[in-house]
């Protein structure tokens, strides 16, 4: 349980966490992933995604996002999961919260390429994600869409 809050935590204003999107696109056995070429995780290897413009319907986002950031166009199949993403500054406390909604997809059209703020874009073996160093949390969305629709 929560423990109740102070005058001061009650006048002390925070941001809201930012709303995001996360597509995961299968294409027969594999799943098409991104390098960040921005921060937060520059250079990690992630799922293509990325915030919900105000106006925007999370799916239109999360098709919108995946065309930017890889050039290609995909079905979604359903919803995955919500999940948090936390991350921690340098002294510890919280610098970023994301809300990302997480949707499976089936790869449609269009070969990968690296847009937007992805450094790079690549269909990628579902059998070698260990390989990359992954998120738990991504590779648990992964494993989710592989077991819900794998084999498309």
């Amino acid at each position: 349980m929560n423990a109740p809050l102070n005058d001061d935590a009650r006048s002390t204003p925070r941001p809201a966490p930012s709303a995001a999107v996360g597509v995961v696109c299968l294409k027969g056995r594999d799943v098409l992933l991104i390098q960040r070429g921005q921060p937060p995780l520059k250079g990690a290897w992630s799922l293509p995604g990325g915030r919900i413009e105000w106006g925007e319907r999370a799916s239109d986002a999360a098709l919108r996002e995946l065309r930017e950031e890889t050039g290609v166009e995909a079905e979604l199949l359903g919803l995955l999961d919500v999940v948090d993403g936390l991350f921690n500054g340098a002294d510890g406390a919280v610098s970023a919260h994301y809300v990302l909604v997480d949707y499976a997809a089936v790869w449609a059209a269009g070969e990968p390429r690296a847009g937007d703020d992805a450094a790079e874009a690549v269909f990628h073996p579902l059998d070698r994600l260990d390989e990359l160093g992954l998120w738990a949390e991504t590779v648990r969305i992964i494993r989710l869409a592989e077991a819900r629709y794998g084999g498309r």
